[in-house]
């Protein structure tokens, strides 16, 4: 994938919308491309985390406790829990056939947050929004009290 191919997959990304291409550019260029077979493994549950991964192309299945909580697909940013709240990494994260993905490093990716607001503002919306669905998940499990 050419560099204009991953800035415009990046301007697709929710997180980044609204970035000049110009920045980007930048961050295509200094992120990793790395390519996942089906069953591969982006990183593990447990793992220190050291970068977020934007998928560019494929799909990523997220497990927690070796159970499938959810797939990602196309310009889906994931591995930013564990950067962002510098904790052990929340999920395993495992390729769904052919996965193509930008690895962005935490230095990298906190540089980003620093100098851009909009970025961070996202970012709390997003993890806003996980956190509403997860309530209401755990809410609706929970076994009503009689």
């Amino acid at each position: 994938m050419t560099i204009d191919a991953e800035v415009q997959a990046l301007s697709r990304v929710p997180l980044f919308q609204g970035l000049e291409p110009s920045k980007l550019r930048l961050l295509a260029f200094i992120s990793d491309r790395m390519e996942f077979q089906d069953g591969e493994h982006l990183c593990h549950q447990g793992d220190d985390g050291d970068s977020a991964f934007v998928v560019l192309s494929g799909e990523v299945a997220v497990f927690v406790d070796e159970n499938e909580v959810a797939k990602v697909g196309q310009y889906a940013i994931i591995g930013e829990i564990a950067i962002l709240c510098d904790v052990p990494r929340t999920a395993t994260l495992q390729s769904v056939g052919t996965t193509h993905i930008l690895a962005i490093s935490k230095d990298d990716f906190l540089k980003l947050i620093a100098e851009f607001p909009k970025v961070s503002l996202e970012i709390m919306r997003v993890l806003a929004l996980r956190l509403e669905k997860t309530t209401r998940e755990l809410a609706q499990a929970r076994p009503a009290s009689t």
